[in-house]
């Protein structure tokens, strides 16, 4: 029988000792006051400082939302990335930027629903607490709905990648701008004209930012359910989690009966935004991650309803 030999364990310094040994020293005398109506406030200083600042604020905060959609699921929970700022005038030094986050705690305690309501509270909130006359919030997430097999019936979840920037302004009020990024399939018009058989695809990406409306009711619209059909309707066919063989059989044919270029894509879907009421300025972009091609193909329209002119 063969026998473990067993070693004695080394005997280590104390914690103490241990981080002494890695630099660790005592703490210095205390000179400067510890209560806070006593400490100096550089922040709050008030000087000429050359210029009035466009953005300041904090950015890459991420935290716990709820989401409402339309489609399945209809509540659901998700990570904000959030980014807050205002201006800053010349005559002060800087913002407080512990207020930020005292506010997206508050909201969160509560209960953060990510709704346009809230979101235009929160900025108008947040500008007040900065005693200054403007604020932003802009928040990304992923968005998850069901999507099921067009002959299986199979459901699974896709997911887009959504935005909301409002933007609060005491003389002007309030603005908000909504962006969705989804995933489609395209495929090659050239490719399926000049050969004998088939036609290369690739997956495309159609990224839309919208300007809303002042009287736009996201009790009765959903902007995100309206902006992925605006992308999924104008392609060659949709993403799906879930494909059997008969599901694979009707994608790739309905692919083959609506050729898509990038240039087609970003006129169709802004046909689709220029039609809705509740829109009054777009951008739309597409880029397909060519199947035959190192490099991607790409184009974006810009378009202002209220000016009339692509740019």
């Amino acid at each position: 029988m063969q026998h473990t030999k067993i070693f004695p364990l080394k005997q280590l310094p104390t914690k103490e000792q241990r981080h002494k040994l890695f630099g660790s020293v005592q703490p210095a005398e205390r000179t400067k006051p510890v209560e806070k109506s006593k400490m100096a406030d550089l922040q709050n200083t008030k000087k000429d400082f050359l210029f009035d600042l466009n953005v300041v604020g904090i950015s890459n905060v991420k935290y716990p939302i709820t989401i409402e959609s339309n489609m399945n699921p209809g509540f659901q929970t998700s990570i904000g990335t959030f980014k807050f700022s205002s201006s800053l005038a010349n005559t002060s030094k800087g913002t407080n930027m512990s207020r930020f986050m005292e506010q997206l705690n508050h909201y969160h305690e509560q209960g953060f629903n990510l709704t346009i309501a809230n979101l235009k509270l929160f900025a108008k909130e947040l500008a007040e607490r900065l005693e200054q006359k403007d604020a932003t919030i802009e928040v990304d997430f992923p968005w998850f709905y069901e999507r099921k097999g067009p002959s299986s019936n199979l459901a699974g979840l896709n997911h887009a990648n959504a935005s909301i920037r409002v933007t609060y302004k005491q003389a002007k009020g309030t603005s908000v701008n909504v962006a969705l990024s989804a995933l489609i399939t395209t495929l090659c018009p050239c490719s399926k004209e000049i050969s004998e058989y088939s036609a290369h695809n690739q997956r495309g990406e159609v990224v839309m930012d919208i300007t809303l409306s002042d009287n736009f009711d996201e009790n009765k619209t959903d902007w995100k359910e309206t902006l992925l059909q605006a992308a999924e309707s104008n392609a060659s066919a949709r993403i799906h989690p879930v494909l059997k063989r008969p599901d694979e059989k009707m994608v790739t044919e309905q692919a083959y009966e609506n050729p898509r270029f990038v240039e087609d894509m970003v006129r169709l879907v802004a046909a689709d935004l220029y039609e809705l009421p509740f829109v009054t300025k777009f951008n739309v972009s597409c880029r397909n991650e060519e199947s035959i091609h190192l490099h991607d193909a790409i184009a974006s329209i810009t378009f202002d309803k209220q000016n009339a002119e692509i740019e």
